[in-house]
C-alpha cells in the first residue's frame, strides 16, 4: 500500500514471482469512470472508492484459497479502506511503501503510460493516513528496489 508512484506494482510484482503467488494490480478494478475521473486530474471520492473496495475484497482478496498466498497493489491510504479490505479477510497482511512526496514525484515524474498525472500525487498525501505499526509493516522505498523488495520480503517472514 502506498502513494501512487510508490512502487506498489513493481514491488508486488517481484514478491509474488519470488512467492509462486498470484498478483493483481488494484489500478486494474477501477471502472472506466474512475480511470478517466483520474486522467482528467480529479482525485476520487470516498463515494468513488467504496464499490472498487468491495470488489477487491470479494473477488480478489476473498478468491485467495485458504492457505495460499495473493499479492495485492493497493493505494487504501486511509485506515477505513484498509479496514474495509480487511473485513471478514484472515491473514490480510499490508506492506507500508513509505517514501517523501519530492522523491515520489521525481519517480511519477520519470514514468511514462500511466493514467495517474503527478499532479493528484498532493491528494494522495493528503488522504494518506500512515498505518500504525501494528497495522501494517512500513519499508521505505528511499532505496533501490531489490532492497525494497528484500526487506518486503523480510518483513513478511
Amino acid at each position: 500500500m502506498g502513494v501512487s508512484g510508490c512502487g506498489k506494482t513493481a514491488v508486488g510484482q517481484q514478491v509474488a514471482e519470488r512467492w509462486g503467488a498470484g498478483f493483481q494490480d488494484a489500478d486494474d478494478w477501477h471502472t472506466e469512470a474512475a480511470v478517466a475521473k483520474m486522467a482528467s486530474g480529479q482525485a476520487l471520492t470516498d463515494e468513488d472508492r467504496t464499490p472498487w473496495l468491495e470488489r477487491l475484497r470479494d473477488q480478489v482478496i476473498g478468491a485467495v484459497p485458504e492457505g495460499a498466498r495473493g499479492v495485492l497493489a493497493c493505494s487504501a491510504l486511509r485506515k477505513q479502506y484498509r479496514d474495509a479490505l480487511r473485513q471478514g479477510q484472515n491473514g490480510l497482511k499490508f506492506i507500508y511503501l513509505s517514501g517523501s512526496q519530492a522523491l515520489i514525484a521525481g519517480r511519477m515524474a520519470a514514468r511514462r503510460g500511466h493514467y495517474m498525472p503527478s499532479s493528484l500525487l498532493d491528494s494522495q498525501f493528503a488522504a494518506l493516513e500512515p498505518p500504525e505499526p501494528e497495522e501494517a509493516l512500513t519499508v521505505s522505498v528511499d532505496q533501490p528496489l531489490a532492497a525494497v523488495m528484500e526487506a518486503v520480503l523480510q518483513a513478511l517472514r
